[in-house]
């Protein structure tokens, strides 16, 4: 796949970068050109870029700071990169806004800071990129401007914010008014850097807010601020910038295990439309020196996947980032995402504050774990297992440990048993409501599925992870658990789920939906079912044990980041459980081989005595699982 033709990037380095080809030269091309782009959509005064775009509930006005503080961050980080060293046009282009923005009088000022308000985000990437560019903006500021910018951020003091990584915001923008002399609440900095002490579960992972919510906001948000807020605080960080670096050592030992072969990330969680911005915390631990990593993988992994995004289309041809994964896809973003949102990308450009001779831009590329063999990493504390196959450069991750924040939000981003680098799950209106993909649910008599409650993680360890939930059908009060241990065995996943069920419900599970912008071909078989896209990509279901010879398709249109035309293959028990419980056994495979199911189905032996289920594959290889008692 080549770049889009919109796009001019510098010649490719194959010796330095024979992975990828990119240099340092090319993320400055593509920092320009997202810059540049915005020009058409600033307000008189620069203090707002309107973008096209679904606006959010918050307005224009607070979407058009959104897509000035968030591009002024990627900004940032280019001026400073260069020492100053760019077009005057950028840097004044910055400084117009600031000086209109901050002006209450200027018929573009910025939204007040009030308790909780959505801009708080946009005020702490002003502060941060205020920070980074001291001696090339805020040094040379008039001192009226200089008040009115104090002015607004002190909006944060003694404020409240959200009870999640907005604790941070206030955190960063405090310590830049320390900074720079203005008055702050040192109590307001110190609270908000101990909350996060309640999130953190260890191996480097925070859930974002009390529960168990494990996404790339560990990346971007949790990880990210602290050490940004060090970098302003200094030496003044009471020892805490010690222990963030250790955290992030830890947290990115396995992190490049997230990204496959073609350079995406695992397509889970929240905020998805930053994209990119998952590479963040790899350039972070070179800037704060305590990376784990390679310093060609460092590049590697970053390059590669921002060039993954850029062979497909993002930014557009307007040199926009829309609100989506590739295309502009909506179901994924939430109604405080405006057409701005996406600019928290600009995260991933942290690169370019280090020097152009640092070692992370000059040494040979090295390879991603899953182009040298094939990867199997635990993460207990999230609750996660990734598989990589080497062959097809495909990773998946494996789900027993995180759930939305709320209980009663079936997020399909967040509640699947399975995401992946090729894959992403089921987001349309009517697709979540039928609720078929990487979930196990029970089926009322109408056919109405049951929904997910919290997940509560039992084991992550080696090739194994189990977990329970209780499925709930919709307007019953009654809950039934399901326990649910996934065995990984070279490149398949099988699934042994004990179900709890009401007299004569159905059980129904999804396996991974494919999608592309034409329809997937489907075939089915007694007891398996199978999909496949033009190029090659296959999602198959093979019934073990406990489900009927009948299988299905379900077939959607725009529910998919991946593509317009999706589909995902499902077993069924119609019969229902006679005694209210039952063991079921699946085989699921994620590739881009030929899968043959009906041989799968066959070679692969599960016997189950009681509460114990005893798998042996082709090989002779046997794997037992044990269910808790109750």
């Amino acid at each position: 796949m080549l770049p889009a033709p919109h796009m001019a990037l510098p010649p490719t380095d194959r010796v330095r970068s024979p992975l990828t080809g990119w240099t340092r030269e090319h993320w400055e091309a593509l920092a320009d050109r997202q810059l540049e782009a915005l020009f058409p959509y600033a307000t008189p005064g620069f203090a707002q870029y309107r973008l096209p775009g679904r606006g959010s509930t918050s307005g224009v006005v607070a979407d058009g700071l959104e897509g000035f503080a968030r591009s002024f961050l990627l900004a940032s980080f280019r001026i400073a990169g260069a020492r100053g060293a760019v077009d005057p046009r950028l840097t004044e282009r910055y400084v117009r806004g600031l000086t209109t923005g901050s002006d209450r009088d200027s018929g573009e000022a910025w939204p007040e800071l009030t308790d909780c308000s959505p801009q708080m985000a946009e005020a702490a990437a002003i502060a941060l990129g205020l920070h980074e560019t001291r001696t090339w903006i805020w040094d040379r500021l008039p001192p009226q401007v200089q008040e009115q910018i104090v002015d607004w951020l002190w909006g944060f003091v003694g404020r409240r914010t959200a009870d999640d990584h907005g604790r941070l915001f206030q955190v960063v923008a405090e310590q830049f008014l320390a900074s720079v002399g203005a008055p702050y609440r040192q109590e307001d900095i110190e609270t908000g850097l101990d909350r996060i002490e309640d999130w953190y579960v260890g191996d480097g992972w925070y859930s974002d807010g009390d529960g168990r919510t494990f996404d790339y906001h560990n990346a971007w948000s949790l990880h990210l601020y602290p050490l940004l807020w060090c970098r302003i605080a200094g030496d003044n960080d009471g020892g805490r910038g010690q222990v963030y670096r250790r955290r992030l050592a830890e947290f990115l030992a396995p992190y490049p295990q997230f990204f496959g072969a073609d350079g995406a990330p695992v397509h889970h969680g929240r905020s998805l439309t930053y994209r990119f911005a998952a590479t963040a915390p790899v350039w972070l631990g070179a800037l704060a020196g305590c990376t784990p990593l390679a310093p060609g993988q460092t590049r590697r992994l970053a390059s590669g996947t921002v060039r993954h995004f850029v062979e497909r289309g993002v930014p557009d041809e307007r040199g926009l980032l829309p609100l989506g994964w590739y295309g502009t896809f909506l179901p994924t973003t939430g109604a405080l995402s405006g057409p701005g949102s996406p600019y928290w990308a600009g995260t991933a450009f942290l690169g370019l504050l280090l020097p152009a001779e640092h070692p992370v831009w000059r040494e040979r590329e090295q390879p991603l774990p899953v182009e040298v063999s094939d990867q199997y990493t635990a993460l207990p504390a999230p609750g996660w297992l990734l598989h990589g196959t080497r062959h097809d450069g495909i990773v998946r991750l494996v789900n027993h440990g995180s759930s939305p924040q709320d209980p009663a939000d079936d997020d399909p981003q967040a509640s699947r048993f399975g995401y992946s680098t090729a894959t992403a799950p089921e987001a349309g209106t009517h697709a979540r409501e039928r609720n078929v993909d990487g979930h196990l649910a029970l089926l009322a008599p109408d056919g109405t599925p049951s929904r997910r409650r919290r997940i509560r993680p039992l084991r992550c360890a080696g090739r194994m992870a189990a977990s329970r939930y209780d499925a709930q059908l919709p307007g019953e009060e009654d809950t039934f658990p399901v326990e649910t241990t996934s065995v990984l065995q070279g490149p398949w996943e099988i699934r042994v789920h004990r179900v709890h069920a009401p007299a004569g419900a159905a059980v129904r599970e999804g396996g991974y939906t494919v999608a592309d912008r034409n329809r997937p071909s489907a075939e089915r078989g007694a007891g398996w079912a199978l999909v496949r896209t033009a190029h090659g990509l296959n999602s198959a279901m093979v019934a073990l044990h406990g489900w009927d010879a009948d299988t299905g398709i379900a077939r959607e249109v725009e529910a998919n980041a991946f593509g317009a035309h999706s589909a995902t293959p499902y077993l069924r028990c119609g019969a229902g459980l006679p005694d209210g419980s039952g063991i079921f056994v699946t085989l699921l495979a994620l590739t881009r081989d030929t899968v043959h199911p009906q041989a799968l189905r066959e070679s692969v032996v599960c016997a189950v005595e009681g509460d114990e289920v005893r798998i042996t594959f082709p090989e002779g290889d046997t794997v037992t699982v044990r269910f808790l008692a109750g």
